[in-house]
């Protein structure tokens, strides 16, 4: 009952006013905090500039309106996050779970034939719009690029996302597809054709072989193991310089051909036969849709792996690897399988790079290489192919646009490169999707298999969000 003297209602108005003022001084307090601890951490990496003069000397700049600039955004954002997104979240987790509206199914079935349909296309786009000069660019180190990462992204997917093993060497496949096509084809020149399956074929072996020592592990130990793993692959090519030319690497690896016609400016090249032009963009076209086959190819085999027996036994060894066992399942034949056919497809993709680049290094298969693969898996949601293909497209296409970034330069001065942040960026994203979405970009898993009708399965009885 109001108060007398009192109108009706000024009590919950007041006291949402208090909340929202509480709310406002909460997210204040907290932005300034946060802005001095972004202070603190940035100072060294942003505030100071290190460079040589002329004399050979060491030289050390202040950058602070860059550093205030950085810490200032900093602060707004997470004073934005506390006031605008924060409650949001808190409400969220309070709803019940409901089934998808007719128009979300609608729009989810129709996604993947939208998808497919927009990267087959895409070259005719780029080249509708640039013309020849300019798509050279825009399909190899977006179209390309982005294609590599996906497959890398999905053959990781399952080591990952569906057989639950942690692997932090999944570069070392990679560079034992990209090395066997480039050794192979030197010294027997065979084609780009009849490496591809034999690259895959050989780095399978070696997933085999990496997944024989860990069969016992689990979480941090068999993470540390595969990081061995990787770094030993590099470091045999470093040293093996009789065999890998050690850091100088391998330069001249044969191109692929279509049909026995190279993309070359001869009088029997592609462009001579077909009575064209001769310009490169043909070669970077052909090039993008191999590298959108293998990418299919290696979507279609998972999804058709996912639904078999053998995929069954991966989720169940995600989800627990104790009553996986329990349920007769030979745990050991299946992590070999997840390692070698995740290797598999690495080898693929390590075989179409060593092609593409035409020179290839054990620079090119750092540890680092594995670490963005994995994170494109854990940001897309792990065990989702259109997740994983998302977060690869934002991660390697977001890198290629900070290139494209120079006017930049004019407000932070000519030395600021735009890529040298990336990391940062891509941290700070990563920290945004593990509060926002914990569970990646596309956490929702349905069952490989039903009995009479799809069902939900609450997040309480899995791992990984949402069956």
């Amino acid at each position: 009952m109001a108060a007398i003297g009192q109108p009706a209602g000024e009590g919950p108005r007041a006291k949402r006013s208090a909340n929202v003022a509480g709310t406002v001084t909460a997210a204040l307090r907290d932005a300034v905090v946060t802005g001095f601890v972004a202070f603190g951490l940035f100072l060294p990496l942003v505030g100071f500039l290190t460079g040589v003069n002329g004399s050979n000397q060491l030289v050390l700049t202040t950058r602070w309106p860059l550093l205030f600039s950085v810490v200032a955004a900093v602060a707004l954002a997470r004073f934005g996050f506390a006031v605008a997104i924060a409650p949001h979240l808190t409400q969220r987790t309070q709803r019940p779970v409901t089934a998808p509206s007719a128009t979300r199914e609608w729009m989810r079935r129709r996604f993947v034939p939208f998808a497919i349909a927009s990267v087959v296309v895409y070259p005719a786009i780029v080249l509708a719009i640039t013309g020849l000069s300019g798509a050279v660019k825009w399909i190899d180190n977006f179209g390309v690029q982005i294609l590599i990462y996906v497959m890398l992204g999905w053959g990781l997917n399952i080591v990952v996302g569906l057989a639950g093993l942690l692997d932090l060497g999944y570069v070392a496949f990679y560079a034992v597809g990209a090395y066997s096509y480039a050794l192979l084809a030197k010294t027997f020149g065979l084609s780009f054709w009849l490496l591809l399956p034999l690259a895959g074929i050989l780095a399978s072996f070696w997933g085999v072989l990496l997944g024989f020592p860990v069969l016992r592990l689990r979480g941090d130990y068999l993470a540390i193991v595969t990081l061995a793993f990787g770094e030993i692959i590099r470091l045999i090519l470093i040293n093996w310089v009789d065999l890998t030319n050690g850091y100088a690497g391998i330069s001249g690896i044969p191109r692929p051909l279509l049909f026995g016609i190279p993309f070359t400016a001869d009088d029997d090249g592609f462009a001579a036969v077909f009575h064209l032009p001769f310009s490169p963009v043909y070669r970077v076209i052909f090039l993008y849709y191999v590298i959108l086959a293998l990418a299919l190819l290696t979507a279609f085999v998972t999804v058709r792996l996912r639904r078999l027996p053998v995929g069954r036994a991966w989720e169940a060894l995600r989800e627990d690897e104790t009553a996986c066992r329990s349920l007769g399942i030979n745990t050991t034949n299946t992590k070999l399988t997840a390692f070698a056919m995740g290797a598999m497809f690495a080898g693929f993709a390590g075989s179409f790079f060593a092609t593409r680049q035409g020179f290839i290094s054990p620079e090119s298969f750092t540890f680092l290489e594995s670490a963005t693969i994995l994170s494109i898996v854990v940001l897309g949601g792990m065990g989702s192919q259109i997740g994983v293909a998302i977060a690869a497209i934002v991660m390697i296409g977001g890198t290629e646009i900070m290139r494209q970034l120079n006017f930049l330069k004019q407000i932070f001065g000519s030395t600021f490169d735009p890529t040298q942040y990336r990391m940062l960026i891509f941290g700070f994203a990563m920290v945004l999707i593990m509060v926002w979405r914990p569970r990646g970009l596309i956490a929702t898993r349905e069952p490989s298999v039903a009995l009479k009708e799809r069902k939900r399965v609450a997040a309480d009885l899995v791992k990984e969000g949402h069956g």
